[in-house]
């Protein structure tokens, strides 16, 4: 059969009831690849089939025709769909998954089809679809004067909200929250920054409207109203929360128990990092792809997937509580003593995911081996928490009463699993013997079955007397008596022809259908009972859903904090001492990364910032260690307020409020931009966002226009810096000009990286000493990084030709105005000295470094 039906240019389409079928439901899921369950394949059609196939290298093949042209169309084992279907949400597509909900067998047409979920980015929990160490948030954006965000991890549960009231407060956080996947009201002019990124949704305005949402969330929480979670006056939040509770109501087609609550989270709580200071101190992420490079990689050890998730979240906002904090340093000062965090980490190795784990089990897609971790996580709780108690510890008493036990879930969990069950349920054999008796009895029946047929074959075989006799099984006949037929003749009776073969003759008795009808009734009977018993065995756990959330928590931030033990003990950390007043004094301070990976001996350097010493200009060589030094001062501080030991001799921090970097800069293709522009771009942020509590770092600001220019912007930032914000500044240039600015204002202070010249060589000591840097060692430097020896020495004729036209004009000011120029009112023998000098008896480049020098002084 085939319906017709014209197109809009006329034309007419010839489609088989099945193809319409497929047209009827792709016609609600536009932009979405649908997977169309056709037997034990999914396929695609049409557009969706030369997409997938071309992302998922599967081979393009056709079926049938449309206004008489081929239908293109690709497929994929249904048993193989999610490793499938994990590569299409690792890029951002999204799938509909469209299974047969109809018998074939009683079917007129084609099987009936539903859409039964649909997988996006920001919504999977599968455990083959997720990152194991990195959360998966679906995060909404909504705009009504302020910006509202709501983000969910539907793996586990976790609902934060927030309200910001600037655009680089919401690039801030969307870099922090890196989500999966942003919805956003089509009526709203999406961000250019953002118009890159994966896993983008547009949705109706209408799913975002306040009113609505409420209701929505009301519902979700079955409460009154929203005073309760602290977000009832967020009105532009909690619009981005329901359209995020819509759109997950939508793809899921299922309630979500395991969202219990939501929290709200304050801008005013956490150190605040824009998304540029994010990239380059290289927290989670490094351009190479190597965790190992990052600050995460440096610090992560922990011993559970939940545990490095926490530290994740963690890390990527510190904290400005330093009750919090402190609390988090006397947990570590617990763990360490008796080396008590040997102990929990080991105990630690035998938890699973049970954060995950019970959001499938909310989701009723908990698979038998996530239950076995469930149960093995159980039983290790009794052990971890007789090593917890006495330790003295508020913080540790606290985290030992959220992990709790259970028990009577843990007996429970143990009768009722195989130690080793199936992947899937479908395949039965999850429910272990004795702990149900009608499974037992409905399986003895069936897997007695065998000896029952060896029985029944013996018997005809004496009854007729034919020894080649053989009673056996097929999918499409079911059990049968198979003769030879040579032997034909000697059937008795009481048999039924069933099927004739050229060299066998297959019969059927009423023993033998009585038998298969019990048989094959029983093993159907036991397979619908065990999926009864394992949908009662979720629903049972689902009554304590918040313990073993709570627990799962508890469990994430011990093991963060018994892991901060160890990395205190291996990487030598001290703990920071946080005080009111402001300032940040570091003795002995490392980058805890460049540390680790290095093969040389990491030289430690101190900080001293007070409000009487609030700038630092750093000078000194490339390569000297200033982008280090930089990056470690702002990495001690960070690590220090995640409620870590500090990669320092020893440190002391007063309130911080944000953490500003404008390290390094490229050109921004995308929007236009030019490196240049980059870089003022992010030194306007810093400029008109900073305060007195921030900590900036600046490093070569102006390098990416003409000298004149550069040093002129680089001048007004820092004076700006420090005569009206007043933030603790590390300014780090190549402009000698600069290093004046501390004759200006005292706040300011010269220091520089040391180094050393040995013959044509440079050798950097990394030392970080007081005053300013005595030249540049451009030419050395280029040397190392392999610049040919003739432009080399070509450079260095060049350097002595301005530096001798540069000691000209410096002997003529001095000629024309020596007292002006020394500021000083009568003779001094220095100046008699200095009018004594030629460039025979000093090369252009000692006599400035001495001109230099004597003013200093003076």
């Amino acid at each position: 059969m085939v319906v017709k039906e014209m197109n809009s240019s006329g034309t007419k389409q010839v489609h088989t009831p099945m193809m319409q079928q497929f047209l009827r439901i792709k016609a609600d899921y536009q932009d979405i690849l649908l997977f169309y369950r056709m037997g034990d394949f999914y396929e695609l059609f049409f557009d969706d089939a030369k997409k997938a196939a071309e992302l998922l290298s599967i081979t393009l093949t056709a079926r049938g025709h449309s206004a008489g042209e081929p239908i293109p169309m690709c497929g994929l084992p249904y048993h193989a769909a999610e490793g499938y279907i994990a590569k299409l949400m690792k890029i951002g597509e999204s799938v509909a998954i469209c299974e047969q909900i109809g018998d074939p067998a009683t079917s007129k047409g084609p099987v009936e089809r539903q859409v039964v979920r649909v997988v996006t980015p920001g919504t999977v929990t599968e455990e083959a679809l997720l990152e194991e160490r990195q959360d998966n948030l679906l995060v909404a954006i909504y705009y009504a004067q302020v910006y509202g965000i709501a983000s969910l991890d539907v793996s586990s549960g976790r609902f934060v909200l927030q309200q910001l009231n600037s655009v680089d407060e919401l690039l801030s956080e969307i870099e922090r929250l890196n989500p999966a996947e942003l919805l956003f009201s089509e009526d709203w002019s999406l961000l250019a920054s953002l118009k890159e990124r994966k896993g983008l949704t547009r949705r109706a305005p209408w799913h975002f409207e306040e009113v609505s949402a409420r209701k929505l969330i009301l519902k979700q929480f079955n409460t009154h109203d929203l005073k309760g979670f602290g977000c009832e006056h967020l009105t532009a939040a909690i619009s981005a929360a329901g359209g995020l509770l819509q759109y997950i109501k939508d793809t899921q087609q299922s309630t979500l128990p395991h969202i219990q609550g939501v929290s709200v989270e304050s801008s005013d709580d956490s150190i605040l990092l824009d998304a540029s200071s994010r990239r380059n101190l290289e927290l989670d992420y490094h351009p190479s792809g190597k965790l190992n490079f990052t600050l995460l990689g440096g610090l992560d050890k922990t011993a559970t997937a939940m545990g490095s998730r926490c530290l994740r979240r963690w890390l990527n906002r510190p904290l400005r509580d330093q009750a919090l904090l402190n609390s988090r340093y006397d947990c570590i000062d617990a763990l360490l003593n008796n080396n008590l965090y040997a102990d929990v980490r080991e105990s630690m190795r035998s938890v699973g995911d049970i954060e995950r784990i019970s959001s499938r089990v909310a989701l009723k897609s908990a698979r038998p081996r996530d239950l076995l971790v469930l149960r093995d996580t159980f039983a290790i709780l009794p052990a971890l928490q007789a090593q917890i108690t006495g330790t003295g510890c508020l913080g540790i008493e606290q985290l030992s009463g959220k992990i709790g036990d259970q028990p009577d879930f843990l007996a429970l969990l143990q009768r009722a699993i195989i130690d080793n069950p199936p992947v899937l349920i479908r395949d039965g054999g999850v429910i272990a013997a004795g702990y149900n008796q009608q499974l037992d009895e409905l399986r003895d029946l069936s897997q007695n079955a065998n000896q029952y047929l060896i029985d029944m074959e013996n018997r005809e075989k004496e009854s007729t007397g034919i020894a080649t006799l053989r009673i056996k099984y097929n999918r499409v006949h079911g059990y049968y008596i198979e003769i030879p037929r040579s032997q034909s003749d000697d059937v008795p009776d009481t048999y039924t022809r069933k099927q004739t073969l050229k060299n066998a003759e297959r019969f059927f008795t009423n023993e033998l259908k009585d038998f298969e009808d019990t048989v094959l009734n029983a093993r159907e009977q036991a397979l619908a009972c065990e999926k009864k018993l394992y949908d009662e065995l979720l629903d049972a756990i689902l009554t304590i859903l918040i313990p073993i959330q709570t627990c799962a928590l508890a469990l994430a931030e011990l093991d963060v904090l018994a892991n901060f033990a160890e990395r205190s003990i291996s990487l030598n950390l001290s703990r920071p001492v946080l005080q009111e007043q402001r300032g940040i004094n570091i003795a002995g301070g490392r980058h805890l990364v460049v540390e680790q990976v290095s093969d040389i001996p990491f030289v430690a350097n101190d900080l001293d910032f007070s409000d009487i010493r609030q700038m630092l200009i750093i000078t000194g060589p490339n390569m000297g260690g200033k982008s280090t030094y930089m990056r470690q001062t702002a990495l001690i501080v960070l690590i220090a307020h995640i409620g870590c030991f500090a990669p320092a001799n020893s440190v002391q921090c007063g309130p911080i409020d944000k953490i500003f970097t404008r390290i390094g800069a490229s050109d921004d293709l995308t929007s236009g931009r030019s490196t240049f522009m980059v870089e003022m771009s992010e030194t306007a942020n810093i400029l008109h966002n900073a305060t007195e509590n921030s900590l900036i770092l600046m490093d070569e600001i102006g390098r990416g226009t003409s000298t004149f220019d550069g040093l002129s912007l680089a001048w007004a930032c820092a004076d700006y810096l420090a005569k009206e914000i007043h933030a603790f500044t590390l300014f780090a240039t190549h402009y000698f000009e600069l290093t004046s600015l501390p004759e200006e204002q005292s706040t300011i202070h010269n220091v520089h990286l040391d180094a050393i010249e040995h013959g044509d060589k440079i050798v950097f000591l990394h030392a970080l000493k007081e005053g300013a840097a005595s030249q540049s060692y451009g030419l050395q430097v280029a040397s190392l990084a392999g610049i040919p020896s003739s432009v080399i020495e070509q450079a260095r004729h060049k350097l002595r030709h301005l530096e001798d036209s540069a000691y000209k004009e410096q002997q003529a000011e001095i000629g024309n105005n020596q007292l002006d120029l020394f500021a000083i009112n009568e003779p001094h023998p220095a100046v008699e000295l200095i009018e004594q000098l030629s460039p025979d008896e000093l090369s252009p480049r000692e006599a400035l470094d001495f001109l230099y020098t004597l003013k200093q002084t003076l």
